[in-house]
């Protein structure tokens, strides 16, 4: 039984290898973040996506992805009724409809699962 105040699921032992494994490889950046133990580490993942998913209900009838290429991020802004072009530049997202490096356009690419993953295997990190 888990303690006062806590629930306690069940996931399959590839999820929970998978997790294990992400979190014994980031344990130094997590730390960082506060985050010190496993639990706390997906109770932190759980977190972060609960946020993305939503930014990505907020906006998602504004902002449609169009194509995702190397190092750019094609979107069509709905409201504005523009084509917005985020690029990685110096290692930065990079807006290049708003001339900026955050604004929702920015915003809503970290909202890609796909996206999300490329950047961050390369070491590209939100702010």
């Amino acid at each position: 039984m888990p303690k006062a105040g806590f629930k306690s699921i069940t996931v399959s032992e590839t999820v929970y290898d998978k997790f294990q494994e992400v979190y014994q490889k980031s344990k130094d950046d997590l730390a960082m973040k506060g985050v010190n133990s496993f639990s706390g580490y997906v109770t932190y993942m759980l977190e972060e996506m609960m946020q993305k998913d939503k930014t990505f209900a907020r906006y998602a009838p504004k902002i449609e992805k169009i194509s995702v290429d190397d190092d750019r991020i094609i979107l069509k802004d709905n409201i504005k009724n523009r084509i917005a072009e985020v690029a990685v530049q110096k290692g930065e997202l990079y807006c290049q409809l708003c001339d900026e490096k955050d604004c929702v356009h920015v915003g809503y690419v970290w909202s890609i699962p796909e996206v999300y993953e490329v950047l961050n295997a390369r070491g590209i990190k939100q702010k």
